[in-house]
């Protein structure tokens, strides 16, 4: 039996994609002559719950001359997650049609119908700081009377202490006033929001092992200072985001206090802390839950209601930081919290303004995921607007490094589907971080087999090596800004910086040795992102071509257009005319080729 159905396509789903629920679904297949078909029927499962509801579809004639239509509409069940398939009954009995594409049922996804995400920040652009190594500058509010090491700013990185351990306690004394000085930089690149690495008081640089959650680190400056980095930077159109690290703290910490460095009574040091029951203690005190194994990240129990009332409570962490006017949050390994736990996070945040921005760390297809053993719901309306989306930034780096063109569409198409449109324009376009390889490390093709981290520190992508690297860095960085979304660059991967794992891709921003070519590349995408926000911000098509991709963003009867070819070879362009390259400036004719490792992005009317 030849039976069709796409859920990608207009002709066989209606609307596309993620749905609003009570909103109006229609559905229609397809079946070739030959086979005698009694009925089909959509069957919808619950994830929740398992239960089914079956829909027949009514037979409607023939769709051209061999070719048989069935449709139905139905009414959007409530928020959740749902898979669907169609059974068949016929001459041959019964038989079911599933996703060719997965080898198993369609997935919808449901969202709340009073769902709504921030518009402001859609279009935009995010610039990640770590805050010790993005600039210093002279500022009396900083407090360095403490016990850390201190380096200057052209110094090599801490790989590990003496003993042969890595404590990350090594600080090269980045803080609020550099970045203040250097929001002009950030105006220039397009920048609207400024992700802060944590900036709570802690004993490491990254500050993910929070000691006070009240109280910014006194080596960027003191809460004053903070206050007015958010203020002039709102004055240059761009707001601040804050991670927020609650599945854990510090040992050292005024909560744990292992080191006794707090003047408080922590839950290690006391059965009858008023911390205590905040932790899960395996053999008081030396054994207790901690993230991952790391012992100076004891795991929270969330469940406390003194930790809840610290985070979300009145006068607490969120309360506090959003009303003194932060706009946006970062929820650290967010898979680690309890979905309840999350959407009281959300409430505290929007009660202060839904004008706010709640993200979440997940790695992986967020509309899906399972966090052990357990079904998570982001992006259905009461928990996140949107998360960090890594299955775009796998396929930007898969695609740039030559990957297969289908393959890239494909993992772009299936994030595509899942997410709701509003938390897709939310969520961070990727394409490195402080927890991966720098991008240009990353898309070099430098053999580091047989090096250790003392030997990866001393690699400099320079030659061949380097250009190439360069010319895929332009590819992934036009596609991560021009995909949905808001791209986020980290701190560097604009001007060149190199760097491995953990702690190399931690270096101090090298203000003095910028690469000027990729610098005012990224200008441009900036620039380009700011000028056609309508269209960026709008529907979103993908196709292949001779093997160059075509990336796609529409509103109303304009869109502009990327055109890529990573293929190893120049390709022939399917241009109906001449263009003009948005990213050169120079005009591309018809019946040019495209380089390998290049792309162009030029501008259509929709008809085009």
């Amino acid at each position: 039996m030849q039976f069709y159905f796409d859920s990608r396509s207009k002709d066989c789903k209606r609307p596309f994609g993620a749905v609003k629920e009570g909103s109006k679904l229609e559905f229609f297949t397809y079946a070739q002559d030959g086979v005698f078909i009694n009925s089909v029927v959509l069957a919808i499962t619950d994830d929740a719950t398992g239960n089914v509801i079956r829909y027949p579809l009514e037979y409607l004639g023939k769709s051209d001359l061999t070719t048989s239509k069935f449709g139905c509409r139905i009414t959007a069940p409530k928020a959740g997650l749902y898979w669907y398939n169609f059974e068949i009954f016929s001459e041959e009995g019964l038989a079911y049609y599933q996703n060719t594409r997965t080898k198993s049922d369609f997935q919808l996804t449901v969202y709340s119908n009073d769902y709504e995400t921030p518009q402001r920040f859609k279009g935009g652009v995010i610039y990640h700081i770590f805050v010790d190594r993005f600039c210093k500058s002279s500022d009396t509010s900083v407090d360095t009377s403490t016990h850390y090491v201190y380096k200057n700013w052209d110094e090599p990185l801490t790989l590990k202490d003496a003993d042969g351990v890595y404590r990350a306690n090594d600080f090269y004394g980045g803080n609020f006033q550099g970045i203040i000085d250097k929001l002009p930089y950030l105006k220039s690149l397009g920048v609207n929001v400024i992700y802060l690495s944590p900036i709570f008081k802690s004993s490491s640089n990254h500050r993910y092992d929070t000691g006070d959650y009240l109280t910014v680190d006194p080596l960027l400056g003191n809460e004053e200072k903070f206050k007015e980095l958010i203020d002039k930077a709102k004055r240059k159109g761009i707001y601040i985001m804050l991670d927020g690290v609650f599945n854990h703290t510090g040992a050292d910490s005024i909560y744990f206090n292992k080191f006794g460095n707090y003047d408080s009574l922590g839950a290690y040091q006391s059965e009858q802390s008023p911390y205590y029951r905040w932790y899960d203690f395996i053999n008081f005190p030396d054994e207790y839950r901690c993230w991952w194994g790391v012992t100076v990240c004891p795991t929270v129990n969330k469940r406390a209601d003194g930790y809840r009332n610290l985070i979300f409570g009145k006068g607490g962490v969120i309360d506090k930081w959003t009303n003194l006017g932060v706009s946006a949050w970062r929820l650290d390994v967010v898979d680690e919290l309890p979905e309840e736990f999350v959407e009281q996070i959300r409430k505290a945040v929007k009660s202060v303004s839904e004008k706010k921005l709640l993200i979440g760390e997940v790695w992986e297809d967020a509309s899906n995921k399972i966090s052990y053993s357990k079904r998570r719901h982001y992006l259905l309306g009461k928990e996140l607007d949107g998360v960090m989306n890594y299955p775009f930034k796998d396929a930007i780096i898969n695609l740039a490094r030559g990957g297969r063109p289908r393959a890239f569409i494909e993992a772009v198409k299936t994030i595509l589907e899942n997410y709701p449109k509003k938390s897709l324009d939310c969520t961070m376009t990727l394409v490195g971080s402080h927890d991966t390889v720098r991008v240009l490390n990353r898309l070099s093709d430098y053999d580091i087999s047989g090096l250790d981290k003392m030997g990866r520190a001393g690699v400099v992508l320079e030659g061949e090596i380097l250009s190439t690297a360069k010319a895929r860095l332009k590819v992934a960085s036009t596609l991560q800004f021009l995909l949905p979304g808001i791209p986020s660059i980290y701190y560097g991967d604009e001007c060149g910086m190199q760097g491995y794992e953990d702690p190399l891709c931690r270096r101090p921003m090298n203000w003095n040795s910028q690469d000027a070519e990729l610098l005012e590349h990224y200008r441009k995408l900036g620039s380009i992102r700011k000028k056609y926000k309508s269209q960026i911000t709008g529907s979103t098509s993908l196709y292949e071509s001779a093997g160059v991709i075509y990336l796609e963003r529409r509103a109303k009867k304009r869109k502009i257009v990327a055109a890529v070819n990573t293929s190893g070879a120049a390709k022939q362009l399917n241009l109906k005319s001449d263009v003009k390259d948005l990213l050169s400036g120079n005009v591309i004719t018809k019946g040019s080729k495209l380089a390998n490792n290049s792309v162009i992005i030029f501008e259509s009317t929709a008809k085009e």
